[in-house]
């Protein structure tokens, strides 16, 4: 038996009708959240009423520093718990990968670095003697010809090389 399809409009239907539950929903929240934050409004700050002479306008002064300090206070604690368990978390999840045995490689970017440059940044400002690879390469010296050919009669020079005793000369000469 084959599954009946549901129609365009009836999937939009009951679409639409999902989206005004979930909007009724999300208004709800908003307004118990609201109801919540003046509860506690009410319950931790009290109406102010400012009395008239001086003293008690200094005396009402201290009483809100004081106040404002244990507020700081625990902030502070909270932040500091905070900040230990965001660690601990990150902790056990490097366990955790640690346990699963897979890691994802980063990509490595080709950079392209002096050896004294790569130095300087591994070691910082302790790096100071330079490091000159190319400087303990073998050196090879060419050999420079200073023998000149004694400039003579051209004649003569062609007489020699005629005929195969003056070709042999000549690829001996050379070689």
């Amino acid at each position: 038996m084959s599954e009946k399809k549901m129609t365009s409009s009836r999937k939009h239907h009951l679409k639409s009708l999902l989206l005004q539950i979930a909007h009724g929903l999300l208004e709800d929240e908003a307004a118990e959240e609201e109801q919540e934050k003046q509860r506690y409004m009410e319950d931790n700050c009290p109406t102010l009423s400012l009395p008239g002479s001086m003293q008690d306008l200094q005396e009402l002064c201290r009483k809100l520093h004081q106040q404002i300090d244990a507020i700081d206070e625990q902030r502070y604690d909270m932040e500091t718990k905070v900040a230990k368990s965001n660690k601990e978390i990150d902790d056990l999840k490097i366990k955790v990968q640690d346990l699963k045995g897979k890691f994802k490689k980063p990509a490595l970017k080709k950079v392209r670095m002096s050896a004294d440059a790569m130095l300087q940044a591994l070691l910082g400002s302790k790096h100071k003697v330079s490091l000159d690879l190319r400087a303990n390469l073998k050196q090879v010296k060419k050999e420079v010809k200073d023998e000149k050919e004694a400039v003579g009669d051209w004649r003569k020079n062609i007489e020699d090389k005629a005929g195969m005793d003056g070709r042999k000369k000549m690829f001996e000469s050379e070689a």
